[in-house]
């Protein structure tokens, strides 16, 4: 099982592994949803969706959908 942005849970931090370029909206790319690149969950919603995560420095809310689409690496602590 791939481990995704919408596994993670609140102030966990991951490293984007992969994800479908033809799935994931443009936008999110030019703010550096890219592989490679840090993430941590900041919020989740009261019924689960968006997830308001930090990536880079940005801040940004994705869909549920869209978060199972991207494949990270959970960093331990």
């Amino acid at each position: 099982m791939k481990t995704t942005i919408a596994n993670l849970k609140k102030g966990q931090k991951a490293v984007i592994k992969d994800f479908d370029a033809d799935i994931i909206p443009l936008k999110l790319l030019e703010m550096g949803c890219l592989p490679g690149n840090r993430v941590e969950l900041l919020q989740i919603a009261p019924f689960g969706d968006p997830l308001y995560l930090d990536i880079n420095g940005s801040h940004l809310a994705i869909r549920i959908e869209t978060a199972r689409e991207i494949e990270v690496d959970i960093i331990k602590k």
